[in-house]
């Protein structure tokens, strides 16, 4: 490190920011069988990185990646169940990403534990016609403003 380096105090917002993901609980998602632990988020943006654990036969309901996502099979698998590659299974030390405006729904039928990077939240589609994001609001009011129109 240089004299000048060492002299002038760090910005707190270029700081690395370790994550001990082993030390974080998981949180129950509002899908039954799934869990998160959120490793990183920026509410600006929508970005997410998250581990994510689904119990065998959970499943997540029908849903848009708004844009891509990337996920990353630790152990276990996860399957399409509906949409254009139903079927298509990906398991432990695979990686799959999903281009933006793909759509499907999806489940684990062995159980799996996954890195699922978003660049922004998913739209999940009810079954009384409201689209939401997987905490259940409006997914409109909340990300809405972040894509153009």
């Amino acid at each position: 490190m240089t004299a000048a380096a060492a002299q002038k105090a760090p910005n707190p917002d270029l700081l690395s920011q370790v994550v001990r993901a082993k030390d974080m609980p998981w949180q129950d998602a509002r899908f039954p069988g799934c869990q998160t632990k959120t490793l990183m988020f920026d509410p600006k943006s929508g970005l997410a990185t998250m581990l994510f654990k689904m119990e065998p036969g959970a499943e997540l309901p029908d849903h848009e990646h708004v844009l891509i996502e990337q996920t990353y099979i630790l152990e276990g698998s996860l399957m399409d169940k509906e949409g254009p590659d139903a079927g298509i299974e990906v398991k432990a030390g695979e990686f799959v990403w999903r281009p933006a405006g793909s759509r499907h729904s999806a489940w684990s039928p062995n159980g799996g534990t996954f890195l699922a990077i978003f660049q922004i939240p998913n739209k999940f589609f009810e079954k009384d016609g409201r689209v939401t994001e997987a905490s259940g609001r409006d997914w409109d009011e909340v990300w809405g403003a972040l894509l153009p129109k």
